[in-house]
């Protein structure tokens, strides 16, 4: 029994890194097919591509996923991007951005997910709860590193600390910072925080919730597995909610 146990935890971990694989290698094709396959002119990709490289992707893939996402070669992106809007258990606002290849497929899956407790609105339902935004996520190796003076400089609107608790790609014992843009001005801010010493892991656009739900811990953890559900779907690229 104990064998068969490790075993099938083994297959969880394979199913679940295959899983993180497919995500990142999602993101490597739209941010070249958005910025260009150059990772250092594109700070989107090359943020990607540092991802993938730490979770062990290989170069080949890497590489064709880069190609097919810039059009290059015989193979073309064929991906649709839709977004869900809708309310998670104890009405928290979430925001689900899905890069699939058939939205016939896929939007059935995520309605079935959320009627689990959660509630699926219409387009544009709750889109008004969040602030559309740049989202650079970065560190630094100088422990006094300054990011309200690094955001003035970047051109960013809002900057807050970052800890490896929080995003585990920013090391422990470096400085880290999630820096907010307006949208047109997401590159600019990556390209002048990559060019004076920060190491640029997250460059996207994304939604910042204007309010949080106040939730019991209780209440919170339900909401956690509901997202983490969310997440787990194959063909789910981004998940936002209000939820600290």
């Amino acid at each position: 029994m104990g064998r068969q146990w490790l075993q099938a935890k083994r297959e969880v971990a394979n199913l679940k890194k295959g899983q993180v694989v497919g995500k990142l290698v999602k993101e490597i094709m739209v941010a070249a097919k958005l910025g260009g396959p150059e990772p250092e002119g594109n700070a989107r990709l090359f943020a990607a591509v540092e991802k993938a490289r730490k979770a062990s992707v290989t170069r080949d893939v890497i590489e064709r996923a880069i190609k097919k996402g810039a059009g290059i070669g015989s193979e073309k992106l064929v991906m649709e991007h839709v977004v869900f809007e809708g309310y998670t258990p104890h009405k928290v606002p979430v925001i689900i951005e899905v890069l699939t290849d058939n939205n016939n497929r896929t939007a059935p899956e995520i309605r079935v997910i959320f009627k689990d407790g959660g509630q699926l609105g219409s387009p544009g339902s709750n889109k008004f709860l969040f602030e559309h935004v740049g989202i650079v996520e970065a560190h630094h190796a100088d422990p006094a590193a300054d990011i309200e003076a690094a955001a003035i400089e970047a051109g960013a609107q809002n900057v807050e600390p970052l800890s490896h608790a929080e995003n585990d790609d920013i090391p422990a014992d470096r400085t880290g910072a999630r820096f907010t843009t307006g949208c047109p001005d997401l590159h600019a801010a990556t390209q002048w925080l990559s060019q004076n010493g920060w190491s640029v892991v997250t460059s996207e656009l994304g939604y910042v919730a204007k309010n949080f739900p106040a939730l019991s811990d209780t209440q919170r953890a339900e909401v956690g597995e509901f997202l983490q559900r969310v997440e787990d779907h194959d063909d789910v690229h981004r998940v936002w909610a209000a939820l600290k």
